[in-house]
């Protein structure tokens, strides 16, 4: 099993201006950051859009980035929904085309009945069946349920269940995780604006939408601190606080494409009911980047 760290950012998927698949435009982008030094990738995430896409196109959009992203680099696959059952075929499909690991996003539809006892059924079952790791993925923003430490750590002695995605960004949380959890088992913040904290408390990595558009910095904020340069980890990480907010928590994805837009990458339209950012949110976009030192 190949070791879960670094920077590894949740990657947008393109589409043109029809709605379809943008193949082009996808292989453009994941190209420009292979040019880097990000650990890896994330297909399928929440900013890939991945509630939006049916099976065919998540099966396509992983097909692709399998054959741009060499063997020493990442890919993790978004496979989850709230069926146990499809949860595994796609994991089991996205092993079939080479994902490294799959990130299982927790089941939330039936909210009221969601709770330790049936995430644990969830992700043993899957843990069970899967060729490939399983991490566990924690974004209470979007499915209104979190996951508790404990239900986690217990989940964590499954030999096949090897990490979490925590997008909560909440530090004593995953300090609980950490201490308690295997040694291997890899803790990744979900939240570009909480590299530093995470790191610092054993955190093995992050999966920041902030990565899209500012990967060298992420990676630069990582490196830093792990090269024990803190002041530097801490003033780059500061920097990145403003741009970071404006393509997750104030914009969002329509946020994020745009960003990518400004940045000479592709973004375009996100999938409706999704829309594009409008120009006065623009304007302030651009500001954002300007001052971040990212847009010149």
């Amino acid at each position: 099993m190949k070791s879960i760290h670094g920077v590894l950012p949740p990657i947008p998927t393109a589409f043109d201006t029809d709605g379809k698949l943008n193949e082009t435009a996808q292989r453009a982008n994941l190209a420009r950051w292979l040019e880097t030094d990000l650990h890896g990738f994330v297909v399928l995430g929440s900013n890939g859009e991945y509630a939006l896409l049916n099976t065919e196109e998540k099966m396509r959009a992983l097909e692709l980035a399998r054959e741009m992203i060499p063997q020493d680099r990442l890919l993790i696959a978004g496979t989850g929904a709230d069926s146990t059952r499809q949860a595994i075929d796609l994991t089991k499909r996205a092993a079939e085309i080479g994902a490294d690991a799959a990130l299982i996003v927790t089941p939330h539809y039936y909210r009221g009945q969601m709770n330790a006892a049936t995430w644990t059924l969830h992700y043993r079952a899957l843990a069970d069946a899967s060729p490939i790791p399983i991490l566990i993925y924690n974004v209470p923003a979007l499915t209104s349920v979190e996951i508790d430490a404990d239900t986690v750590i217990a989940l964590a002695q499954h030999p096949n269940i090897k990490g979490i995605k925590d997008s909560s960004a909440n530090v004593a949380k995953m300090g609980e995780i950490i201490r308690f959890a295997p040694p291997d088992f890899a803790v990744l913040v979900g939240s570009g604006a909480a590299i530093v904290p995470a790191l610092s408390i054993g955190a093995k990595g992050v999966v920041p939408a902030l990565g899209n558009i500012a990967p060298r910095e992420c990676v630069a904020i990582y490196d830093a601190f792990c090269a024990g340069d803190f002041h530097a980890a801490r003033n780059l990480q500061l920097r990145m606080i403003r741009p970071n907010a404006a393509v997750t928590s104030k914009w969002g994805v329509p946020g994020l494409k745009a960003a990518l837009d400004e940045l000479g990458y592709y973004g375009g339209s996100p999938r409706a009911p999704l829309l594009s950012l409008g120009e006065t949110e623009r304007v302030k976009l651009r500001e954002i980047l300007r001052e971040a030192e990212l847009l010149r």
